[in-house]
């Protein structure tokens, strides 16, 4: 067969799979999955009303919105999320709410195989491009992407983000790549530490474009907000302590095992978490700080993705979705360095089986905290890989007349 017809079957093939996986996934998702007591409700909800013209943050409005649209799960006055994240959802808010939520799904799911796809473009052998399909597949039991597809939560926009500003970095496109990475700003308790870091890595490479495209994203959403409403920055700060308030001490980060350990008495928690946080945003920026010429965007953010969330103070396990760029990293090095793909699928099964019994936790006890276990298999496989010794290429015996 000529090799430009089996690339072509290949190729065939792959799409051909990878669509049906996300046909049988939003199949499912639509007749299994109450989306009307899902967090996607929150997001079609507020695109939905600023097409008709209202406004997120009126108390009355919002929650008049949920009666007209049956929304059963109410638990907050206003819309939690920044003002300008609704703006990305008015495109669905023309759409029903199960028609929008599996839109949404499937918007998802293009995101993480084109985001898998185009980081394992990263390496010249095959054997890597060969893995597409399997890490896609695996994704589906991966405890935060099932949980991310279950909720409809927007983990995909801050892959898709994290993912542009790689790209864009590695093309020397820095004051893009800045812009699109505050748009991690969208969900703040994830952009603070993941600009902190980014930050600190741009100043010891001395990438002002970097840091200024940071602050152009950021003053533009900020003003994009004030448009809508002009003290969005004041209520949406209200509406998040009222949703930190009830739910201290069941993340998977420093701030809930500080909170827990001080049994909730401040300001045992505040300082002891605050401790914590900086110690590990410290010696993260160090790190940074020390190899910037070393490491490459991506490999730098295979550092920060992970430490800024679980040194954030509120996220939960579906947001871990952008630990997909340090997973393709550390499954393609495994490839590369063992010359098999034995270790690729072990750290794979390792990784899922116990993102999966994560969950079950965070099913049974409403708490998250077992997803820290997640976060530490991701780092302790980047240090496990970066000191593996790459095996030498076997060479093939040559043939004597």
């Amino acid at each position: 067969m000529k090799p430009s017809i089996q690339k072509t079957l290949g190729i065939i093939v792959t799409l051909s799979l990878i669509g049906g996986m996300i046909f049988l996934r939003a199949r499912l998702s639509y007749n299994t999955f109450d989306f009307q007591n899902s967090n996607f409700t929150f997001f079609w909800l507020s695109g939905r009303m600023l097409i008709e013209g209202e406004n997120p943050y009126d108390e009355k409005q919002y929650l008049a919105g949920h009666e007209t649209y049956g929304i059963k799960w109410q638990p907050n006055r206003i819309f939690p999320y920044p003002l300008p994240l609704a703006i990305f959802f008015i495109p669905l808010g023309f759409l029903s709410l199960p028609v929008a939520y599996i839109t949404w799904q499937v918007i998802t799911l293009l995101i993480v195989a084109v985001t898998i796809f185009l980081l394992l473009a990263h390496w010249e052998e095959s054997a890597q491009r060969l893995l597409l399909v399997p890490i896609f597949a695996a994704m589906f039991f991966f405890g935060p992407m099932y949980l991310t597809l279950h909720t409809g939560s927007v983990g995909a926009i801050a892959l898709l983000a994290l993912l542009a500003a790689i790209l864009l970095l590695e093309k020397d496109k820095s004051m893009l790549a800045g812009i699109v990475l505050s748009l991690t700003m969208l969900k703040p308790p994830q952009g603070i530490t993941i600009l902190l870091l980014a930050g600190i890595w741009f100043l010891a490479r001395r990438d002002w474009k970097a840091i200024y495209g940071v602050a152009i994203g950021g003053i533009a959403l900020l003003l994009i907000g004030m448009i809508q409403d002009p003290l969005w920055v004041v209520k949406f700060r209200g509406a998040s302590e009222a949703v930190m308030d009830r739910t201290q001490g069941v993340h998977s980060n420093v701030w809930a095992f500080a909170y827990l350990a001080c049994n909730g008495n401040s300001p045992c928690w505040p300082l002891l978490g605050g401790t914590l946080s900086l110690i590990l945003l410290g010696l993260a920026g160090f790190f940074l700080w020390q190899n910037q010429a070393k490491l490459s965007a991506w490999e730098a953010f295979n550092v920060i993705i992970p430490i800024g969330f679980v040194s954030t103070i509120y996220l939960w396990a579906y947001d871990q979705i952008p630990y997909l760029i340090p997973i393709v990293w550390i499954i393609g090095m495994l490839v590369q360095k063992s010359r098999s793909f034995i270790y690729a699928f072990l750290f794979l099964i390792v990784l899922v089986l116990f993102s999966l019994f994560a969950l079950l936790q965070q099913a049974s006890t409403d708490k998250d905290l077992w997803s820290l276990g997640t976060t530490l298999i991701v780092l302790g496989s980047l240090w496990v890989v970066s000191r593996m010794k790459q095996k030498p290429p076997i060479d093939k015996p040559s043939s004597t007349a």
